[in-house]
C-alpha cells in the first residue's frame, strides 16, 4: 500500500490572496468582489502576509526554497471556479525537496506551493436526488497545499501524520485552535500500480475511513482481476464509502499558462531573513536533550501545555531536572487547570518553592504534595465544611481505615501509602469531590492515627 497526501490548509490572513476581501463572513456569498469572482477587468494583487506565511511552512518543511517564484492559471471548469480557473503554482512552488519526520520515519515532501481556495459547493438532499448550492466566501481564500510522496504505508500512520503536522503548523503560523474538520485532503492511494485520488476529505477520521474503504475496494478488484481504474473518487460521510466522481485529469488536461497579472517574485531573501519559532516537536527534543530526560516525558509536558513546558523549564534553572521531572507530570500536570491559572497569575516561584523544599530535603514528598493542592485550594478553610469532623467524606475515610488497619502500617513504612485510601475514594465518590479535597482529608486522618 502506498499513500501520498495532498494537504490544504487556508492560511491565517485577514484578507484573500488577490484581493482586500475579508476571509470571514456570516452570510453566503456577502465576502466577494469582482477579483475573487474573475469578473472581466479585474487584476489579482498578491497578499504580502501570505507569502510570508507559505515561506515559514517551507523552510519548517526543509523544502529547497525558490529564489524566484510566479502563479500560473489552471484551467478546469466546475461550478465552485466562476472564472474558469484556478491562480496556483505549478513550475515554480515556494518549496520543494523537503521532509517531515514521523515517528523516526522520513515522509518525504514534494512541494509546497500557495494558490487560491475555490468556492464551496453544499450538496443537499437524497443521495442521487441532491441539489448543489454554491457559496462563493470562500473563493480567493490563501491556501497553502502540502504535497507528500506516497511514504505512508496506512491509514492510521496518514491520520497521525496529518494530526502532528497540523499541531506543529499551527504554532509556526499562528492558526487559530481548530478541530479536525477545518483540514482539507486529497489522498492518493494505490494497491498495484494505478492509483486513485479522493478529493476533498474533511477531517482525520473521514482521511482514515476514506483510506481504509479505498484500500479494502482496489484489493478486491485487484483479486478479481481487473485492473483498477485511474480516476477521481469523493468520499461519502454517510455511507462511509467512496464513489465515483470524474475521471483523473493529468496535468497536461489543465492548459497551465502563466497568470499575465502578477509576474515574478523574488522570495530568496524574504526566505533567508525569516526567524521561525519554536514548535511543540521540536521543542520537545530541545527539552529531552537539554535536561537528559525522555524524549516521551518531554512529549508529554509540551503537548499538555505550552505553559506548562515554560513552568518544567523555569524549575530546572532552580531544581535538577530528576526532582522536577515527578512533579511536572505528577500532581502538577494531573491538576493543571489550577496549577495554570496560578502561573498566568505570576506565582509559579510559589510552586517552586515547595519542589525546592522536597528536592533539598526540608519536607518529605507527602507534605510536598499536600502544599501544592493546598496551593491550588487555597487555605485549609477552603476545604473546611468537606474535611470537618462527621462530614460524609471523613467517614467514608474512617470506614476504609478500620475496615483495613494494615494500610496504616504500611503508612509508617512509606506516606505514599496513602493513595491507595485516595485510589478508592475518588473511584467511590465519583467525582462528588475534588482530588484536593480527597487528599486533604486522608492525610489529615492518617496523620491523626499515626499520631495518637
Amino acid at each position: 500500500m502506498k499513500i501520498g497526501l495532498e494537504i490544504h490548509l487556508q492560511l491565517p490572513t485577514r484578507s484573500k490572496l488577490f484581493c482586500s476581501c475579508p476571509t470571514t463572513a456570516d452570510e453566503p456569498n456577502t465576502a466577494i468582489c469582482p477579483t475573487c469572482l474573475g469578473f472581466p477587468g479585474s487584476r489579482p494583487v498578491m497578499n504580502r502576509r501570505a507569502l510570508q506565511l507559505g515561506l515559514m511552512i517551507t523552510k519548517f518543511l526543509d523544502c529547497k526554497v525558490n529564489e524566484k517564484v510566479w502563479f500560473s492559471r489552471k484551467t478546469y471548469f466546475y461550478p465552485d471556479l466562476p472564472k474558469d480557473f484556478q491562480i496556483t503554482q505549478y513550475e515554480s512552488p515556494l518549496g520543494t525537496d523537503g521532509h517531515f519526520i514521523l515517528n523516526d520515519h522520513r515522509i518525504g515532501i514534494w512541494r509546497v506551493h500557495l494558490e487560491e481556495d475555490p468556492g464551496r459547493i453544499r450538496r443537499v438532499g437524497k443521495s442521487g436526488e441532491e441539489v448543489s448550492l454554491i457559496d462563493y466566501n470562500r473563493s480567493g481564500i490563501p491556501l497553502v497545499e502540502i504535497v507528500s510522496a506516497p511514504d505512508l504505508r496506512s491509514p492510521d500512520e496518514a491520520r497521525e501524520y496529518i494530526d502532528r503536522l497540523v499541531t506543529e503548523l499551527r504554532h509556526l503560523v499562528g492558526l487559530s485552535v481548530q478541530d479536525e474538520q477545518t483540514v482539507r485532503v486529497d489522498a492518493n492511494i494505490s494497491m498495484g500500480e494505478e492509483r486513485v485520488e479522493v478529493k476533498n476529505i474533511l477531517g482525520l477520521r473521514n482521511l482514515e475511513r476514506a483510506l481504509r474503504y479505498e484500500a479494502s475496494r482496489q484489493a478486491k478488484v485487484l483479486e478479481a482481476g481487473k485492473k483498477v481504474m485511474r480516476e477521481t473518487r469523493r468520499y461519502d460521510e454517510e455511507r462511509k464509502v467512496t464513489l465515483p466522481s470524474r475521471e483523473k485529469e493529468f496535468e497536461e488536461d489543465y492548459g497551465y499558462i502563466g497568470e499575465p497579472d502578477l509576474g515574478e517574485f523574488t522570495i530568496g531573501p524574504m526566505a533567508r531573513e525569516l526567524v521561525l519559532p519554536e514548535t511543540p516537536y521540536k521543542r520537545s527534543v530541545r527539552i529531552a536533550e537539554q535536561y537528559g530526560i525522555e524524549h516521551q516525558k518531554a512529549r508529554q509536558i509540551v503537548s499538555t501545555s505550552w505553559v506548562l513546558a515554560d513552568l518544567f523549564e523555569e524549575l530546572c534553572s532552580l531544581i535538577p531536572p530528576e526532582k522536577v521531572l515527578p512533579w511536572v507530570l505528577g500532581p502538577i500536570s494531573a491538576n493543571w487547570g489550577e496549577f495554570e491559572a496560578l502561573v498566568r497569575d505570576g506565582r509559579s516561584s510559589e510552586i517552586g518553592d515547595i519542589v525546592k523544599a522536597e528536592a533539598e530535603g526540608s519536607i518529605n514528598d507527602n507534605e510536598a504534595r499536600l502544599r501544592l493542592l493546598r496551593l491550588i485550594g487555597g487555605s485549609e478553610s477552603d476545604m473546611a465544611q468537606s474535611c470537618a469532623p462527621g462530614s460524609d467524606l471523613v467517614t467514608l475515610v474512617e470506614e476504609y481505615l478500620h475496615a483495613h488497619p494494615d494500610v496504616l502500617e504500611d503508612c509508617r513504612k512509606n506516606p505514599k501509602a496513602a493513595n491507595r485510601v485516595i485510589g478508592h475514594l475518588m473511584k467511590e465518590t465519583k467525582g462528588q469531590y475534588s482530588s484536593k479535597e480527597i487528599v486533604s482529608c486522608v492525610d489529615a486522618e492518617v496523620k491523626k492515627r499515626l499520631e495518637g
